[in-house]
């Protein structure tokens, strides 16, 4: 759309197009694998936001949202010349605060409140340690919910999201807009010379939570496996040693029945799209859900949750998608059985619901509707 763009990121580093600058803000980058919460050695403290993250970490508390808004007010206070707006990924740090007020106006998009996942994980822990070390973790969100009281803009992903965040952060409605986030169709889309594997499943969990409902698609599958051997599920993210997802894996005998993928390029992701005869999204709630709507854009059959904002993604429950309550792994084998012996209904299904992510969700229609919020952000603050 002709604007210079430049990204401002901590590790991981994210892979961008050449023509867009990375500006990298190193950290002690204390969750890093193969050695998370590791002590860093004295020579690793290069200033006091160093010192800040490693305290903050060793209470057990997430400290990214606050050191990385810290290290981003300081690398913008002196440039402040040089950008229109700041486009604010979630972060909510007290520094991206202080760098409104230095200023630069700053346009904040939630994808939805992490108050969400906090009260999830918490009430899914399995002891009262757990519970506590889950709120514990969860502290920042204090934080995030002042600074966003007072960012004058904010964007979100859907309407679900919208009524969350004005009840958890208790923003004004009046500064909150909805922007869907898109997906690229042209690369997520139907691949001809993919053969689909007979029995494969689909799903995506970028983290290894509660949250995600992995738990619930893992006992869905150990029930259909009972009745097919040669149902498995490819799943793209990777496994937490501790987590209830793991633990079932073992108990359910499922090792050899499921394939965790990480770190693989977005063509092959694309191809293991292609290649699943159903794509399953088990969350118990989802402030959008971006592998939805790559699934759909593949064209291939997807059966979701009802849980958060899923249902308004993903469009009406056997028309574009198959539906299930959250949380309900019975509900899941019923959808799951019934899309894998109906081929015309995957075959209807997938075709729908990549026609609803081209209407609705394309990231051209995202990019220009975020441009008309940085354009009324600046006439709202004179700049």
């Amino acid at each position: 759309l002709g604007h210079e763009v430049e990204v401002i990121s901590g590790p991981p580093y994210p892979h961008l197009d050449p023509e867009v600058r990375l500006t990298k803000l190193p950290s002690l980058d204390l969750y890093r694998m193969p050695d998370p919460f590791r002590i860093p050695r004295l020579s690793e403290f290069k200033d006091r936001f160093d010192v800040l993250e490693y305290l903050v970490t060793s209470a057990a508390t997430f400290a990214e949202p606050l050191t990385f808004s810290l290290r981003a007010h300081r690398e913008l206070i002196n440039r402040l010349g040089e950008f229109d707006v700041v486009h604010d990924n979630q972060c909510l740090g007290t520094g991206i605060w202080k760098i409104h007020q230095a200023g630069l106006p700053v346009l904040e998009t939630i994808h939805h409140p992490i108050t969400v996942d906090r009260r999830l994980e918490t009430k899914h822990a399995t002891t009262p340690w757990k519970r506590f070390t889950k709120n514990r973790f969860y502290a920042f969100t204090t934080m995030q919910t002042k600074v966003a009281k007072k960012l004058p803009r904010i964007l979100t992903v859907s309407s679900n999201s919208y009524d969350d965040i004005v009840k958890d952060h208790g923003v004004d409605p009046d500064r909150l807009h909805i922007v869907h986030v898109g997906v690229d169709t042209q690369q997520f889309r139907p691949l001809k010379d993919v053969d689909v594997v007979p029995g494969r499943l689909m799903t995506t969990a970028s983290a290894d939570v509660a949250m995600k409902g992995l738990a619930f698609l893992l006992e869905a599958l150990a029930k259909l496996r009972a009745e097919d051997d040669k149902v498995h599920l490819v799943v793209i993210g990777k496994p937490k040693y501790d987590s209830k997802a793991t633990q079932l894996i073992k108990e359910l005998d499922l090792s050899r029945s499921i394939e965790f993928v990480s770190g693989v390029s977005d063509q092959r992701i694309v191809e293991l799209y292609n290649e699943a005869q159903l794509a399953v999204v088990p969350s118990l709630y989802e402030g959008f859900s971006l592998p939805a709507i790559e699934a759909m854009s593949c064209g291939v059959p997807l059966i979701a949750t009802t849980g958060g904002a899923l249902p308004e993604v993903v469009g009406d429950d056997g028309i574009t998608a198959l539906q299930v309550p959250p949380g309900d792994s019975e509900a899941l084998v019923q959808k799951i059985r019934w899309g894998l012996k109906e081929k015309d209904l995957r075959s209807t299904i997938g075709v729908a619901g990549r026609q609803r992510v081209i209407k609705n969700f394309s990231w051209t229609i995202t990019a220009e509707q975020t441009v008309e919020h940085y354009r009324a952000l600046l006439e709202e603050t004179d700049r």
